[in-house]
């Protein structure tokens, strides 16, 4: 069976990749764990120094990866661009981290002893990624994975089969510079639709599964993790919202806005999709976005003055439409945009509803942004964090007590709080990852690496006495 490449720029079949077997599926697993026992055996410094030449092999082919992602996701040159800096970016913290895999030393209560904690790779890692970030995704995981000691394996979105095709050449070179010491088999790329990912996700190899997609997918996901009792790090739906208070900067906050809202055409899982302004100033805000909808540049992405490219394929376009239609009928009252252009294009939408409806608490993974009013800092907080999802939130504000008030514990309930900055666009270097049914996962910066690891608690006696804790006795 082949894997069609459709572009959601004009359709045009980019190529085909073939669909792996599940007897292909099973043999992944066993040659993952043969090189889990080779690769966990090398120096962490060691094991980042292929992922230090796999961000050098991507620094050179930066901009033919970027093109990929731009003809089989839609993004625009920049996005796309931007994509594969952070790729890049991974890389580098991804080898400072392989000589920074920290421990702690614990004190004992009883004589001559001391307590260790050790970190430990893990095993055979699965990566299940979106269409939408087509290879940054799978570089959070797999440069983390591979400095931590483990092999991976990755089941790309059957949308943008190429873009991880490219990605495992790119790779396949720094092995080839590496060396002898990489296993063969350290990272695999598994081709196939859901009943793939299905299979992989069952092999009794695989130890952890890092899986980013929708909501009803991760529970899928974590229901069969469930059954064997392996680890699991979910990144599932968004809904962003933004409050934004009397005392805002309305410049910054409208220039933030249109970017959270409209970015790769409204198809991240940080896309804004909720605007909770107080009355206000919600009629002076709303002419200003108004005026930039209209003012956007929607087309081809692979045109430099392009800003909204196309949606992924023609369901996307159906569910914008069909999601525009209930908001209408909770409602609501489309203030700009939400045509369907021609093929995969269309226009992002601001809607102005009369309250949080069922329509807004569900996620349409489309630039549609509704607008809801709230007076108190507190009713804001509240609508806000009245959904299902809890990944990424924002406030503006220039008053210190409404901006500390929402990040804390009585604050924002997401994974992800931002202050006078928008949804998207989150920094390698912090924990990217939500709560609620956004999943729970962390990925990429801080402490994420740890997901990847065994921790073990250690015990030396340094002594000639045998004495047990909580002073037990028990004298033989």
């Amino acid at each position: 069976m082949l894997i069609a490449s459709l572009s959601p720029i004009d359709g045009q079949k980019l190529g085909e990749v073939p669909a792996a077997s599940l007897d292909e599926c099973t043999a992944a697993g066993d040659i993952a764990q043969a090189a889990f026992l080779v690769w966990r055996n090398l120096p962490a410094p060691r094991r980042g120094e292929l992922v230090r030449l796999w961000g050098e092999e991507l620094r050179l082919r930066k901009q033919e990866l970027a093109d990929m992602v731009t003809l089989e996701a839609g993004k625009t040159r920049s996005e796309a661009l931007g994509e594969v800096q952070e790729m890049i970016d991974m890389a580098d913290y991804a080898v400072g981290l392989s000589r920074q895999l920290t421990g702690l030393t614990l004190a004992s209560e009883r004589p001559g002893h001391h307590l260790l904690e050790r970190w430990k790779p893990l095993g055979p890692v699965l990566v299940i990624s979106a269409f939408n970030f087509p290879v940054a995704v799978f570089a959070w995981n797999a440069m983390l994975a591979l400095v931590c000691g483990n092999p991976v394996i990755w089941k790309p979105s059957e949308k943008t089969p190429l873009c991880a095709q490219i990605t495992c050449a790119i790779f396949a070179r720094a092995v080839a510079k590496f060396g002898t010491e990489a296993p063969a088999g350290l990272v695999q790329l598994v081709q196939g639709a859901g009943d793939i990912g299905a299979a992989l996700v069952d092999n009794p190899h695989v130890r952890l599964v890092s899986a980013t997609g929708s909501t009803a997918m991760g529970k899928l996901v974590a229901s069969a993790c469930a059954t064997r009792l392996k680890r699991v790090l979910l990144e599932l739906g968004g809904n962003g919202a933004m409050i934004v208070r009397p005392s805002a900067d309305l410049d910054l906050a409208a220039r933030a806005i249109v970017f959270a809202a409209v970015g790769t055409a409204g198809q991240r899982c940080t896309t804004l999709r909720r605007l909770i302004v107080h009355p206000s100033i919600k009629a002076e805000l709303v002419e200003r976005l108004v005026r930039a909808y209209h003012s956007l540049p929607i087309g081809d992405p692979r045109k430099p003055e392009t800003l909204v490219g196309p949606l992924i394929d023609a369901q996307a376009v159906e569910a914008m439409q069909g999601a525009l239609e209930t908001a209408q009928a909770e409602g609501g009252r489309i203030l700009v945009g939400g045509r369907h252009i021609h093929g995969h294009y269309v226009q992002p939408a601001l809607v102005d509803m009369p309250a949080q409806t069922a329509i807004m608490r569900h996620e349409t993974f489309a630039p549609i942004l509704y607008i809801v009013e709230a007076d108190s800092l507190a009713e804001a907080i509240a609508i806000q964090n009245d959904v299902p999802q809890g990944l990424s939130s924002a406030i503006f504000t220039t008053d210190l007590r409404e901006a500390e008030t929402f990040l804390s514990h009585q604050g924002s309930d997401c994974g992800i709080a931002n202050v006078n900055i928008g949804t998207s666009g989150a920094e390698i270097g912090g924990a990217f990852g939500g709560e609620k049914e956004t999943g729970g996962g962390r990925e990429a910066g801080s402490d994420s690496w740890k997901a990847y690891m065994v921790r073990q608690t250690q015990t030396i006696n340094y002594s000639t006495a045998l004495p047990l804790a909580q002073g037990v006795v028990f004298d033989v």
